[in-house]
């Protein structure tokens, strides 16, 4: 069995970059080698008042490490106004303290592209940073990355006061004929079906995008099919979309990353891990206007098709504040997650803690789940929640009044969610305490909760679950009935008084 100390000598060996602690890393997650080699961004040409496009220049600057091998490009303190950035091979970008790289939010910067995942094509923009197949990247330091998403993102009124909404009108723009969503053009709002129009016509032809491209808000980063990639210590914030999506990559280091998104960012989950293996979350602080930490792995017939499962996953030490979900498995699972382990983690303020969503025509199979160590406060709906109707197809109301009629038959669209255990869980404030919802032909299965603490508004309700146990489990509520369950067999659900 190779020690941790053999692997800080396997590291030293390899070259690492001199900010990859190995000890940091799971033992079965790689690090990058990146080259000594080091370049600084002003050497360049580069202009760090916040004034002048460095598109050119970060370009300029990553090719002449590349061509050399690879190596550190360092962004010294200063405001780097760009376009979008590509990675190389055996890169690291490392932002000094006091670096802010600022993307523009200029969207005819952002070129269209018809992206290949593995034969399923789609046209898109390129992320602000972006990297496709390659091997040995890291960003790190103590900079911060804004993804300038302002400029691209759509705006419930729901989401701000009275005054922000007002002022926001002012700022220009549209509304939707309802008034209760806020558009950044006129383009971008009309876009929404004429892109899903293009899309199911199977239209690649990107200028039938142009008019819309505002609507394809891209992840502010992106990396498809790399291989051994770490990001480390730095700050992420305003992304047009999602903020963090490594796709299809292999031996990923998440380590003391930390989000700062506006709760009113529409989309802007914190991290998107999708058909990754091998991965480590570890020490992160996120703040979303979408799910915190959330993990997927391709949507429906795609997703099934490319067959691409997230797994052997570990994230610890981590904090969420305000999210859709502190954690979040789904609800694009189609090829599956299993082999994960989260621990240690606290959510304050999320809008539930504990996720598990998906719905017919997903398909998957999400397992060996293990949870342990959570703490949450002031969580605005569920403090657990498994949801089979993710997308408003039933209600847990009709769920509970009367069995469904028609069943749909068992098939490969039939998403499964079994062998999940959460254990040492306490939560101190919510409005219900779980939720356990599976599907009628397809239940939930061999779920255990284990020494668990919520107090909440409403108890616990299981519907169409076999196999679940509790065991010490505690739910304190002031409304309606502990524990609530219909369809439920081969079942231990005694709560602790």
């Amino acid at each position: 069995m190779t020690t941790r100390a053999g692997l800080t000598i396997l590291a030293l060996a390899l070259g690492l970059c001199g900010r990859v602690n190995a000890e940091e890393t799971s033992p079965n997650v790689a690090a990058p080698a990146i080259p000594k080699t080091t370049r600084n961004l002003a050497e360049f040409g580069a202009d760090g008042t916040g004034s002048k496009l460095n598109s050119e220049v970060f370009a300029k600057a990553i090719n002449a490490l590349s061509e050399k091998g690879g190596g550190e490009l360092i962004v010294p303190p200063g405001i780097w106004l760009t376009g979008p950035i590509e990675l190389r091979p055996n890169i690291n970008l490392r932002l000094q303290r006091g670096a802010l790289i600022q993307f523009s939010g200029d969207f005819a910067l952002y070129p269209l592209v018809v992206a290949d995942v593995k034969g399923e094509k789609e046209v898109r923009l390129r992320s602000p940073i972006s990297g496709e197949n390659l091997e040995n990247i890291a960003i790190t330091g103590e900079g911060i990355i804004d993804g300038g998403g302002a400029a691209w993102r759509p705006v419930k009124k729901a989401k701000l006061t009275e005054g922000e909404w007002k002022a926001l009108i002012k700022s220009g723009g549209v509304v939707n004929g309802k008034g209760d969503l806020w558009w950044p053009s006129r383009e971008a709002m009309e876009g929404e079906r004429a892109v899903a129009r293009l899309r199911k016509s199977g239209s690649l032809n990107l200028e039938d995008y142009k008019p819309y491209r505002q609507l394809l808000r891209p992840s502010l980063l992106r990396l498809v099919g790399c291989k051994k990639v770490l990001l480390e210590g730095v700050t992420f914030q305003n992304p047009p979309g999602w903020t963090m999506n490594p796709a299809l990559c292999e031996d990923v280091s998440i380590l003391r990353v930390a989000v700062h998104n506006s709760p009113a960012a529409q989309n802007s989950d914190a991290l998107d891990l999708e058909s990754c293996r091998r991965a480590v979350v570890r020490a992160c602080t996120f703040d979303a206007g979408d799910d915190g930490i959330c993990l997927k792995s391709g949507r429906d017939a795609a997703g099934r098709r490319i067959g691409a499962p997230t797994e052997d996953v570990w994230i610890q030490d981590c904090t969420v504040y305000h999210a859709h979900g502190g954690f979040t498995i789904g609800s694009e699972m189609s090829g599956g997650v299993r082999n994960v382990h989260v621990n240690n983690c606290t959510f304050i303020g999320t809008e539930v803690g504990l996720r598990f969503k998906s719905m017919r025509g997903r398909g998957g199979v999400v397992e060996k789940i293990e949870v342990s160590n959570i703490r949450m406060t002031d969580i605005a709906g569920d403090a657990i929640n498994f949801d089979m109707y993710y997308g408003g197809k039933s209600s847990l109301e009709e769920a509970a009044d009367a069995p469904e009629t028609n069943v749909p038959a068992v098939t490969d669209e039939t998403p499964q969610f079994r062998d999940i255990h959460l254990d040492q869980v306490i939560c101190r404030g919510a409005q219900r305490a779980i939720v356990l919802e599976g599907l009628p032909e397809m239940p939930l299965r061999a779920i255990t909760l284990k020494d668990v603490s919520i107090t909440a508004r409403e108890g616990a309700f299981v519907t169409d679950a076999d196999g679940v146990r509790f065991e010490n489990v505690q739910v304190r509520n002031r409304d309606g009935a502990a524990l609530s369950q219909v369809r439920v067999k081969n079942s231990s659900l005694e709560l602790l008084k």
